[in-house]
């Protein structure tokens, strides 16, 4: 696979782009028989079930459920409070962001951010069926997010910043962003050693895995953007279709900004 930055992104982008018209074209009852348009179904619905209770997902859109492609709940253990103001990285058709959105209230706020236009489109055709009225969706870059500083109070992300050639840059922003005393909760995809994932090839990477480096690289790099407190937990080794390692793990991360 190329390792240019930019097509990385652009194959990250047609690939997630695909997966959301899909979404759409299912929800206005058009078919949708090609993986390649990035089709989803009921195996979506039961991953996410895995990762959100029912009662997390009885109040979010259809299409949503079906877009995430996530590998944990952030929200679950981020402990948001009533007024916070909340950063989703890669927000993809909303679900993180709506969840988010229910626990800050009217007094808080939540923007997604996500660089893939049908995503986005998506994400704000799910919004208007939701009610939320303290939810936007912003299309950018999360290695520049378009905020000013210290404008948030917790970054989440799920099973995005993986996908990111530069991963450096994604934790700059994230913590020039937030505000001090802030906090980032992660749901990602890391390498279990330094050999990195068995499967580096461009599906590997849109599929969360190609991307994933080695876990200790991926702290030391939060903790070189100004973190401290980084830490993980909940590992859960990934297998292949094979029942072998792939060398990778899913795992929530914590970090702060200091006050």
């Amino acid at each position: 696979m190329a390792t240019d930055q930019n097509e990385i992104k652009r194959f990250v982008q047609e690939r997630y782009g695909a997966r959301a018209r899909g979404v759409i074209e299912l929800s206005s009852g058009q078919s949708c028989d090609s993986e390649d348009a990035g089709c989803c179904g009921p195996s979506d619905f039961d991953r996410a079930l895995r990762l959100y209770n029912e009662g997390q997902v009885g109040g979010i859109p259809a299409e949503a459920v079906a877009a995430s492609a996530g590998c944990g709940n952030p929200t679950a253990l981020a402990g948001l409070k009533p007024g916070e103001r909340v950063l989703d990285l890669g927000s993809g058709g909303g679900i993180d962001c709506f969840l988010a959105a229910q626990q800050v209230g009217d007094t808080g706020y939540v923007t997604g951010l996500d660089m893939t236009p049908d995503m986005l489109e998506l994400a704000r055709k799910n919004l208007a069926t939701t009610g939320l009225h303290n939810v936007e969706f912003v299309e950018g870059e999360m290695e520049n997010i378009p905020l000013p500083d210290a404008s948030v109070d917790v970054v989440i992300s799920n099973c995005v910043i993986c996908l990111s050639p530069d991963k450096d840059a994604v934790f700059r922003e994230a913590f020039r962003v937030l505000a001090p005393g802030g906090r980032v909760h992660v749901s990602d995809m890391v390498a279990l050693s330094p050999d990195g994932p068995t499967v580096t090839d461009a599906e590997a990477w849109v599929a969360c895995v190609g991307g994933a480096e080695d876990k200790a690289v991926y702290l030391d790099r939060m903790a070189r953007a100004g973190f401290v407190g980084v830490e993980t937990t909940d590992e859960n080794v990934r297998f292949d279709q094979e029942g072998l390692s792939m060398n990778v793990a899913s795992v929530k991360v914590v970090a702060h900004k200091p006050s």
